[in-house]
């Protein structure tokens, strides 16, 4: 009896191009056609709120007038930074949190939108990527990404973590690997909406934990947007009690 032939698998290359043929990307804002293989056309993508100036530490969206005696564009920092410095030593913001980022999220967090997920981790890792090789001994890559954690139960509610999804999907690209088991949620806090930066920092006081030493290590931690620091702030502390030698922030967005 003849056996029949298992089917060769495509090379990688014509998979992809048979899929774009297929499924051609197309802008998640406007609908038309998508631009250099992404779910984004050109014009949606150059109207996206890029962060431009802002807190050389924070990230926080400053004026465009905003000068600081003695401080160069590229180092200016807020002056709630040069009155009590965050525990992380940078937060890399990509945008800022305004139309139509609000939608962009609400689809990669409640959604579970996955051509969002993919496309703001694409845009995430394309930011991360060109700030480090144009400052990279501001910027270094880190060795490690911790994705900010849900607690259990929020997660069986919503059924996935965006921060992990984002991490997966700019880890992937930038070759740095991401340990979401290096962190967790041990308590279940109420949400930040509505809260002002003290209640925040408060709120989540305690909420995280370490499940490992991370002695000398220079990670970074993701969260979809930061909005006051206060959750990436408790998170980098926890980090910085189990060794890291260095915590920096990365973000898609950062509130104004």
């Amino acid at each position: 009896m003849r056996r029949s032939r298992m089917p060769r698998p495509w090379p990688q290359a014509a998979l992809s191009a048979a899929l774009a043929t297929l499924y051609p990307p197309t802008c998640i804002l406007c609908g038309a056609g998508g631009d250099d293989g992404l779910d984004l056309c050109a014009g949606c993508r150059e109207d996206l709120p890029r962060i431009g100036r802002c807190c050389a530490r924070c990230a926080l969206p400053l004026p465009v007038t905003a000068a600081v005696p003695g401080q160069a564009a590229p180092s200016l920092v807020c002056g709630g930074c040069q009155r009590s410095a965050p525990p992380f030593a940078r937060c890399v913001a990509v945008f800022r949190y305004e139309d139509p980022l609000p939608l962009l999220v609400a689809g990669l967090k409640f959604r579970g939108r996955l051509n969002v997920l993919r496309l703001m981790g694409l845009l995430l890792a394309d930011a991360l990527q060109n700030e480090s090789n144009e400052h990279p001994t501001r910027a270094p890559l880190p060795d490690l990404i911790i994705p900010v954690p849900l607690h259990r139960r929020r997660l069986r509610q919503r059924g996935y973590n965006q921060s992990l999804e984002l991490a997966r999907v700019a880890g992937g690209l930038l070759g740095v690997a991401v340990s979401p088991a290096s962190c967790e949620r041990r308590l279940a806090t109420p949400p930040q909406v509505g809260l002002d930066a003290a209640q925040r920092l408060h709120n989540v006081r305690g909420a995280f934990r370490a499940t490992r030493r991370l002695d000398g290590l220079h990670v970074a931690v993701l969260d979809d947007v930061v909005t006051t620091g206060g959750t990436v702030s408790e998170v980098a502390r926890v980090l910085q009690g189990a060794g890291c030698r260095r915590v920096d922030v990365w973000t898609l967005a950062r509130t104004p």
